[in-house]
């Protein structure tokens, strides 16, 4: 992997990213150093109201998910987001939290989206408006980030659609069927692995990986 970079693209509401994290935890325990890009895929125009169909949707491919990944989709999540109406299906300020926890420290951005994953699909907390999206990154120790989401500075906020303006470009270039995904970018030219490598073995990833 000498003179590559790779990137993983995402948003914080897919449930098939919360499933890739496993891989990713690998990647990054073997010295990979990741990249992480959100594409916006639930934000802004990508919102969208949870309501009972997209529910019933969401929970049958979390169990598919659970099974291919071993990652929890509890009872809680079912009861306390799926199962209540009314609210948004919006990563906005999820994924602006984790832009701000990573302004200083890119490397960041994979502990907030774990730890803002984990709120929502195991604890079944609220991360898709500002206050909740900050009181999971102050209980994951990242104050800083936290108090970024609930009073965006006009720089963070600029940084944050850069952000994902950049997931975005590179997801249209890769010509990318969704999330998650990864590439691969050597010399300025991006490689899509698809999110298959992600659900396979691991040594079929980074032979993947090694061969983009």
């Amino acid at each position: 992997m000498t003179n590559a970079t790779v990137t993983y693209l995402f948003d914080p509401l897919c449930g098939w990213c919360y499933g890739a994290t496993p891989m990713l935890d690998r990647l990054a325990a073997n010295g990979m150093a990741l990249a992480l890009l959100p594409t916006g895929l639930f934000s802004g125009a990508g919102a969208r109201p949870l309501d009972a169909g997209f529910a019933a949707h969401a929970w049958a491919n979390d169990q598919r998910i659970e099974r291919l990944s071993g990652q929890r989709f509890t009872q809680a999540y079912l009861d306390n987001v799926l199962n209540v109406r009314g609210t948004l299906l919006n990563s906005g300020a999820a994924t602006l939290g984790i832009s701000a926890a990573g302004i200083d420290d890119p490397q960041r951005r994979l502990a907030a989206l774990k730890a803002i994953q984990h709120a929502r699909y195991v604890d079944g907390r609220d991360i898709v408006t500002p206050s909740g999206a900050a009181a999971v990154l102050a209980d994951a120790g990242m104050a800083d980030a936290a108090r970024l989401v609930v009073a965006p500075t006009d720089d963070v906020l600029a940084a944050g659609r850069d952000l994902v303006g950049r997931g975005r470009a590179l997801f249209q270039r890769l010509n990318a069927n969704g999330v998650p995904s990864l590439a691969v970018i050597r010399n300025d030219a991006p490689r899509l692995i698809g999110s298959n490598a992600l659900f396979g073995s691991y040594d079929n990833l980074v032979a993947h990986l090694q061969a983009a």
